[in-house]
């Protein structure tokens, strides 16, 4: 099945933006090829661009004080594992305290590395770290995999608490939700939202055999799904068929 995530507020959304460059940058980290390690950076200066909203700190940890007062409100409750809920809280705790000790935005430690700022301002000119104009970055390209990678990890670890934190966060938003099954009628569904009750994120399992392709809208009202086609012309098309798909609403 292909999970596909629909975030219904900017929050989850820039959430998910950072989660999906950790986990790329994590990859990249690892391997030993100086172009792997060359996107890498490229990731890690993503993560700094939209680290550095404003309000970014102070909403991962306002989720996690909101977080921790849900799963207090559990204790004492027979059907949750005690010692289970004594673990997840032990890592919000964990995740809020080193969250909270990192002082500035996301990345603040690097922006004072004057080295790697020079790539950072070239790196998104096409063509910009090449060697005539950074050549003390093709020299360090030139190094072993374990030199590159160990000052990566070095880097990376400035981002840690954040990456943790968000990590944790869309866990527990994820774990929040239900899956149902549901079917699109000529490749439509609709489904109206209860009142009273805020969702942040919608989660749509897909069976890929179908080869459709799910166009998802919403609001705090209604939740729109299309699914489309890919065809040989290289376009989307509307589906007209039925089909059953998988659907989470995580609050």
């Amino acid at each position: 099945m292909i999970t596909y995530e629909y975030p219904f507020n900017e929050r989850i959304r820039t959430y998910l933006r950072l989660e999906n460059l950790f986990r790329r940058l994590l990859e990249l980290v690892a391997r030993d090829e100086a172009l792997d390690h060359h996107y890498a950076l490229a990731s890690l200066f993503e993560v700094m661009d939209v680290g550095a909203r404003a309000d970014l700190k102070a909403d991962v940890l306002r989720d996690l004080d909101r977080q921790k007062q849900i799963l207090n409100g559990y204790r004492g409750n027979p059907s949750i594992a005690q010692s289970v809920l004594d673990e997840v809280l032990q890592q919000v705790e964990q995740c809020y305290s080193q969250l909270n000790n990192l002082t500035g935005k996301a990345g603040h430690h690097l922006t004072e590395n004057d080295w790697l700022m020079s790539i950072r301002s070239r790196i998104g000119i096409p063509g910009g770290t090449c060697e005539f104009d950074l050549p003390a970055y093709y020299a360090w390209q030139h190094e072993s995999g374990a030199h590159r990678r160990a000052d990566l990890e070095r880097w990376s670890a400035t981002l840690a608490p954040l990456a943790d934190s968000i990590h944790l966060l869309l866990k527990l938003l994820r774990d929040s939700g239900s899956p149902q099954k549901v079917m699109a009628t000529s490749g439509q569904y609709q489904q109206n939202l209860p009142q009273g009750r805020t969702f942040q994120l919608l989660r749509l399992a897909l069976d890929p055999a179908l080869g459709l392709i799910p166009e998802i809208s919403g609001n705090r009202l209604m939740v729109s799904i299309r699914l489309m086609r890919l065809e040989t012309d290289d376009r989307l098309h509307a589906s007209n068929e039925d089909a059953a798909f998988e659907l989470t609403l995580c609050s």
